[in-house]
């Protein structure tokens, strides 16, 4: 499942962030389950790396690759 955060929105407060472990199904939470306070789901990128362009060379663990490559560890 992943894990999804949240946010406070009530102005007058300083903003809060807490993380809750969701199923895709579940519909995003109005409000903080412990405190009652507003929130909203926060939209990021994730961890993901995208790379411009694509690669040139073999990819990492590709038949035929032996280790880091000349120079590394």
């Amino acid at each position: 499942m992943p894990i999804y955060v949240y946010e406070t929105t009530d102005a007058s407060k300083p903003i809060r962030r807490f993380e809750l472990k969701q199923s895709m199904k579940d519909e995003p939470l109005r409000v903080d389950p412990e405190t009652g306070e507003a929130v909203r789901r926060v939209i990021s990128g994730g961890y993901g790396v995208h790379v411009a362009g694509g690669s040139t060379g073999p990819s990492v663990g590709s038949v035929g690759s032996h280790g880091c490559g000349p120079g590394c560890g």
